[in-house]
């Protein structure tokens, strides 16, 4: 729970940094950069902690679609720092937020990406639904 608290607080760093760093030298710009540093950190953990770089033999041969995530996170990185210094920090990050919650009820609800099946109650719907309507009033200035 600690961990994922963590990184709630930093996506909103993240969100604000970005915004900033895409606008000083250019949204592509920043994404690349960013992309590259953050494999290099990715890199020297793996090495570190696991004292192999086994870890890229294995991800090449696991099924290609888990690749996904990769694209994923570039398209998001590069969606915060565009979005951000536009609509501001509160708006990129409820609206990001509504967007995972939504997904990610359709995702446990039909067991997408092999995932176990989560009923969906009126309660899980209603608690979105709420998030949604919260990321939309913070759009206004």
């Amino acid at each position: 729970m600690a961990v994922a608290l963590a990184a709630g607080i930093l996506g909103s760093v993240q969100v604000a940094v970005m915004g900033r760093f895409g606008e000083r030298i250019g949204t592509l710009e920043a994404l690349a950069f960013t992309t590259v540093i953050g494999a290099l950190i990715a890199g020297v953990a793996l090495l570190v902690l696991r004292r192999s770089l086994n870890g890229y033999a294995d991800a090449f041969s696991s099924p290609k679609w888990l690749w996904l995530g990769a694209a994923i996170g570039v398209f998001v990185v590069a969606a915060i720092t565009l979005a951000g210094p536009r609509i501001g920090t509160t708006a990129t990050v409820a609206l990001l937020i509504a967007g995972q919650l939504g997904a990610a009820l359709a995702i446990d609800r039909f067991g997408w990406f092999g995932v176990d099946r989560v009923p969906v109650t009126l309660v899980r719907v209603l608690g979105v639904l709420l998030l949604v309507a919260g990321a939309a009033l913070t759009l206004r200035r």
